[in-house]
């Protein structure tokens, strides 16, 4: 996309909503009993996530995530709203573990995941004429969301059950005592936030009988076999058959990314090969007249930005065409942000045709902002259907694509539930989940910027400013980095920016290049150049916002997470200019991450070969290897589980070089927590996260005397 069409589309995208927002933040600004957002507001956040609008499209329920303070944890439960907007929400279900709720093809019944303290979850039936949700499914492993057949009499879905485990559960006496001893044979053996992995467990297809007014749930059955992992199922518009993906390969990380789609009949039997093309089948959906698929994916060879959202394809006569290409359209919801619902799941499909069949409905983001946009099935144009500065999260839609159910958040807002009528081009607001919070807070817009880098590209960044900014004054300045590295800011809440502006502190953000959202050359010039010339965007950002005449450029700091902790311990090793500096869940010896990350680099995307072929290329490019010109006071943030940017070779790393030297560095280390602590960790976790980046850029930045990171 030429930058003049990505600049109207940003145009386009900002109309009626962010006058809506101007006037909302003017409003609260206005107001003499607000206060700075906290911490530990996070414990007072409600989350919506997972709208699921009725067949008849009058109904959707979502899933409310709120913190439980008491027990430390995110609890969810199951409410509804009248698309109407005459009435209130209602609650279904009391939770505490509740999620994935699916309507049955008449909206009569709702059918929903249900866990207990234990115990996997199961699959539940809940009748919208009133009563509790039966149990209907009770297999000893997990059941994953439910998906039902178009004449809502069975339900589909995925497990790891094994024969084996039906077994031991029909008579305990048989179960074998299980040593704790594991025998590794494969390259990738963990995963963040999973643990280890159990290969000989596959997940497969089973279903479920819903027969009308049964007095107890039949036995469920499974469908397919073999030794693959089977995801994204579907029914085929007849319920004849199941479709699925699979990457049916016993060790994938040898080849490049592949997942194909498959069917199988709906009774069990032989598996049909749909589609099969070099590159990742995700999301497959079947237009309206049987006669295409189109789906989230790519052609290989990958680069390094390769992951489902990159563009949207068409399948048919055997031949797959990406619509998105010419567009240079990025499929998918890509801002990222710390207020995604933690343990609310997602929606059931991002990809949505038209009725008539001549075109998909998807969400796209551009520039850090997403909204949905309708693809022409065959000639790729796309248009506009939501508009504004807003992170679309998540979706559905009817059967006849006339209405969605959709959770939009914001800069200054947590996502909420809204309802958009695709004719009348009308966006309604159902839910408020926050707004009684939020109207003691004083919460105030970034300000946007953009900026030419060293070698003319354009980059975009924001500045947070304290909520009670004054004009002349010189204000302490933290640089906040996105990680992925292909990821994005933008136009999504950040409870840790708003926290950090509230404490006095300008923040700035920016997407330098490598980020996401500007389309695919900007993304992956950082290939085999990471870190690199990101960090001289950033530099120049920096210079940029020093301009303005309000940021005492002696007390700036520097922080970021995974990727952002990368480039936070690359940038002190380049530059004095930062006086402190918090690097979280970090690389820092990239020969040490690629031997214990929980994925593999074995197809070189990030660096041209491996390590122990080429390991200067693998010095050159890890901070650790220039720590002795560190001269910033330096944090290390680090979940003692996080298997994505394991410890030992970020933050322990950094901080045991910077102490052989005598040099100023704390780590702290959170208990139990993954590479998520700062998304969805245990929301005590969160809040002594933040209060410990603030003491930090406290002690270093403001002169505080803080003496918890003494020498003890």
């Amino acid at each position: 996309m030429h930058a003049r069409d990505r600049a109207g589309l940003t145009a386009i995208f900002g109309g009626v909503i962010l006058l809506l927002l101007a006037v909302t933040t003017a409003m609260r600004a206005a107001g003499s009993d607000k206060r700075p957002i906290t911490e530990k507001d996070l414990l007072k956040f409600h989350w919506v996530a997972d709208p699921e609008i009725s067949p008849d499209g009058r109904q959707v329920a979502y899933v409310l995530v709120s913190v439980n303070e008491k027990e430390d944890r995110y609890d969810t439960g199951l409410w509804c709203v009248d698309t109407s907007g005459s009435g209130e929400p209602r609650q279904l279900t009391a939770g505490p573990r509740d999620s994935a709720p699916r309507w049955s093809p008449n909206g009569q019944t709702l059918a929903f995941l249900r866990a207990g303290e234990k115990d996997p979850p199961q699959i539940y039936l809940l009748s919208m004429q009133g009563g509790e949700g039966r149990k209907w499914t009770d297999l000893p492993r997990a059941a994953s969301p439910p998906v039902w057949s178009p004449d809502g009499r069975t339900i589909a879905f995925a497990s790891d059950t094994t024969e084996k485990d039906l077994a031991e559960k029909r008579d305990p006496k048989k179960a074998e005592k299980k040593s704790d001893v594991r025998v590794i044979t494969r390259a990738v053996y963990r995963a963040n936030g999973q643990g280890w992995l159990e290969p000989d467990r596959p997940d497969h297809i089973w279903t479920i009988a819903v027969p009308a007014d049964a007095a107890e749930p039949p036995a469920a059955r499974q469908i397919t076999t073999d030794k693959y992992d089977e995801a994204g199922i579907r029914w085929s518009r007849d319920g004849s058959k199941l479709y699925f993906t699979a990457d049916r390969v016993d060790e994938p990380y040898y080849y490049l990314p592949h997942r194909a789609m498959y069917s199988v009949p709906a009774t069990g039997g032989e598996l049909t090969t749909v589609i099969d093309i070099d590159g990742p089948v995700n999301g497959p959906v079947v237009s309206p007249d049987d006669q295409r698929v189109a789906f989230l994916g790519w052609i290989n060879p990958p680069h390094a930005r390769s992951n489902y959202e990159t563009g949207v394809m068409t399948f048919a006569n055997g031949k797959a065409i990406e619509l998105t290409a010419k567009a240079d359209l990025e499929a998918g919801s890509d801002v990222g942000g710390d207020q995604a619902p933690p343990r609310g799941g997602a929606g059931s499909s991002p990809i949505v045709w038209t009725a008539d069949g001549r075109a998909v409905i998807v969400a796209a983001t551009v520039e850090g902002r997403s909204n949905l946009v309708r693809v022409d099935a065959v000639t790729g144009q796309f248009e506009p259907v939501t508009r504004g500065d807003h992170d679309v999260i998540a979706y559905t839609a009817t059967p006849d694509a006339a209405k969605f159910a959709l959770t939009i958040g914001d800069a200054t807002h947590i996502g909420d539930l809204y309802i958009l009528d695709v004719a009348a081009g009308r966006l309604k607001q159902l839910t408020h989940v926050n707004d009684p919070l939020w109207d003691t807070l004083e919460i105030t817009a970034p300000e946007e910027f953009t900026f030419t880098s060293f070698d003319g590209k354009r980059i975009e960044g924001w500045i947070q400013k304290p909520p009670d900014f004054t004009p002349g004054k010189k204000y302490p300045m933290i640089l906040e980095i996105h990680g992925g590295p292909h990821s994005a800011y933008g136009d999504v809440f950040m409870h840790e920016f708003h926290w950090l502006a509230g404490q006095g502190y300008v923040v700035v953000y920016m997407n330098p290049r490598g980020s996401t959202s500007y389309g695919r050359d900007f993304a992956n010039i950082i290939q085999y150049h990471y870190p690199g010339d990101d960090y001289r965007d950033l530099m120049v950002g920096v210079d940029e916002v020093l301009k303005r005449g309000y940021v005492d450029e002696t007390r700036m700091g520097v922080t970021g997470g995974s990727g952002g902790g990368l480039l936070t311990n690359w940038t002190v090793t380049q530059t004095q200019r930062f006086k402190a500096a918090v690097s979280q869940r970090s690389v820092a010896d990239w020969t040490g991450f690629w031997y214990s990350a929980d994925f593999s680099l074995f197809t070189p995307s990030w660096f041209r070969k491996n390590p122990y072929e080429d390991p200067q290329e693998f010095v050159e490019r890890s901070p650790v290897r220039y720590a002795s010109k560190i001269t910033t006071p330096m944090m290390f943030v680090e979940g003692d589980s996080d298997l994505r940017t394991p410890p030992s070779q970020g933050g322990e790393a950094m901080f045991r070089a910077l102490k052989a030297q005598k040099k100023t560095a704390v780590m702290v280390r959170f208990p139990g927590e993954t590479h998520e602590l700062s998304r969805s960790g245990k929301p005590e976790h969160r809040i002594e996260r933040l209060e410990h980046i603030t003491a930090w850029f406290d002690k270093y930045l403001q002169g505080k005397e803080i003496k918890t990171y003494d020498q003890q």
